[in-house]
């Protein structure tokens, strides 16, 4: 395919927060911890943390890379207490070095907090602006160290922890689920606008944990109790659970992507069964384009639940046809083209003679840039496909996101630039079409509630100034780690 587009990559959500507080020490919170961030690894896959408190004391670990290679027994072993607070990251704002990881932790006046942050702030450059001129000195270029000075700074005159975090939120603007310790307290916080997800679990009759999704609370032992509102903060301590905030009655806006895209299937979102999100997808795909083919198969991982909804509602046999490598790094990092082609075939490669005199349905999640469906396309055809019919289970991309998932601006989008038809032909797709923008309600099952922004170009929240979209922000020196 000729074309001015990068090699095509999966839009990316920033990360994952994990938090569990047991007063009377009967769950290790490390390895609870630990495995909650293996649950949900999908989320950033760039850092990881865990900061762990022990009667007021925190240590913590922190290191690039997976969580599996980034903590073992040892590690884990070192960090004993009743509290912790855990982090995987995929940067969207700030660049990817150690000093970025989280959770990050900060000691000041009235003694040390943990903060992890899954989100995007859209005042993220002038906040960054005033607390420097107050005479902040910056040790990360992420966003979320403005959220921990101004924590900081409000817990100076307020009674306690909790008020200083309802205090510092009102400041903050675009998308953020938090979760904040202290060393007697455990808080956790959602945007008013619910972009993010964060749930509430609980292990036995005292031990309460949050994270962003509800697979987490499967691998850590803990009982679903409810999703954070958009707007509440919610504490957890020796004295149980308790509301800080109660929700500030916004319009919820949860990004429409965590359900096609982010979330790993087997979590319940805001009460919308991610699995069957998808699979509904691809129903309504069958329904706006029926074609006539031999088999469907789905791109994995994302796209293999809504080619079992097509092949369902289409009675066409749904086939495992694709098998993804798990073990291969993101293609757009390769040095050249012909690297990123061959990483490709790497990363998914074809289970041999499937498709031979085929005709073959392929449902995908998304399409950014386009080159990665013509090389899957083309490797279909190149084992005997007789037709390839393309099925992507969302609307076509045409606006940036600022609330968190790291989609390209405009110029990057290859559906601001060419028609569906002309993405299918460049796709060398026998035909092709997209879930419709007024199907996305129908697929999770609600009429609103949800942001749908990076389709639409209508945003539910504030967007940042056009004057700063493009600044940012580095007050650090740089520092050569050897």
């Amino acid at each position: 395919m000729s074309s001015t587009f990068a090699p095509d990559w999966k839009p990316h959500e920033e990360c994952g927060v994990f938090g569990i507080c047991c007063p009377d020490g009967s769950v290790n919170v490390a390895y609870a911890s630990y495995n909650a961030l293996l649950a949900q690894q999908h989320r950033g896959q760039e850092s990881c943390g865990i900061v762990v408190n022990d009667r007021g004391v925190m240590a913590y670990s922190k290191s690039m890379g997976l969580v599996s290679e980034a903590f073992n027994k040892e590690t884990l072993d070192k960090l004993p207490g009743q509290m912790a607070c855990a982090h995987v990251r995929y940067s969207t704002a700030g660049a990817s070095v150690r000093e970025n990881a989280q959770p990050l932790v900060m000691r000041y006046v009235k003694g040390t907090i943990a903060i992890a942050h899954n989100g995007n702030l859209t005042n993220a450059y002038e906040l960054h602006e005033e607390l420097v001129k107050r005479g902040c000195i910056f040790q990360t270029t992420i966003d979320s160290e403005a959220i921990a000075y101004l924590i900081a700074q409000a817990r100076v005159n307020t009674p306690s922890i909790e008020t200083a975090v309802a205090k510092a939120l009102k400041d903050l603007r675009g998308s953020f689920s938090l979760v904040v310790m202290s060393p007697q307290k455990l808080i956790a916080a959602r945007d008013p606008n619910g972009f993010r997800p964060l749930v509430i679990g609980r292990i036995g009759e005292s031990t309460y944990v949050f994270a962003s999704e509800t697979c987490a609370l499967d691998a850590c032992g803990a009982q679903f109790v409810r999703d954070v509102e958009p707007g509440e903060i919610v504490m957890a301590d020796k004295d149980g659970l308790h509301v800080v905030q109660k929700p500030t009655g916004h319009h919820k806006s949860l990004c429409v992507f965590e359900y096609i895209y982010f979330a790993r299937p087997d979590s319940v979102i805001d009460g919308i069964n991610v699995h069957e999100s998808r699979k509904r997808a691809g129903r309504l795909l069958w329904e706006q384009s029926p074609v006539e083919a031999d088999m469907v198969i789905g791109v994995p991982e994302s796209g293999v639940d809504a080619a079992i909804g097509y092949a369902e509602a289409s009675g066409i046999p749904y086939q495992k046809g694709i098998v993804k490598n798990n073990y291969i790094g993101r293609t757009f990092i390769k040095p050249t083209q012909g690297d990123r082609e061959r990483s490709v075939r790497l990363k998914l490669n074809l289970i041999p003679n499937a498709f031979r005199g085929k005709r073959v349905v392929m449902l995908d999640d998304s399409i950014v840039r386009g080159t990665t469906c013509a090389h899957i396309v083309t490797m279909l055809k190149d084992a005997g496909a007789k037709e390839v019919h393309l099925r992507i289970s969302s609307p076509p991309f045409l606006w940036p996101c600022y609330y968190g998932t790291d989609i390209p601006d405009k110029e990057d989008l290859i559906a601001c630039h060419y028609s569906v038809e002309e993405i299918g032909k460049m796709s060398f797709a026998d035909s092709i079409d997209y879930l419709h923008v007024e199907n996305l309600s129908r697929m999770l099952g609600v009429k609103d509630g949800f942001c749908d922004a990076c389709f639409t170009g209508h945003y539910p929240a504030e967007t940042p100034d056009v004057s700063v979209a493009s600044k940012t922000f580095d007050y650090t020196m740089p520092i050569q780690r050897v």
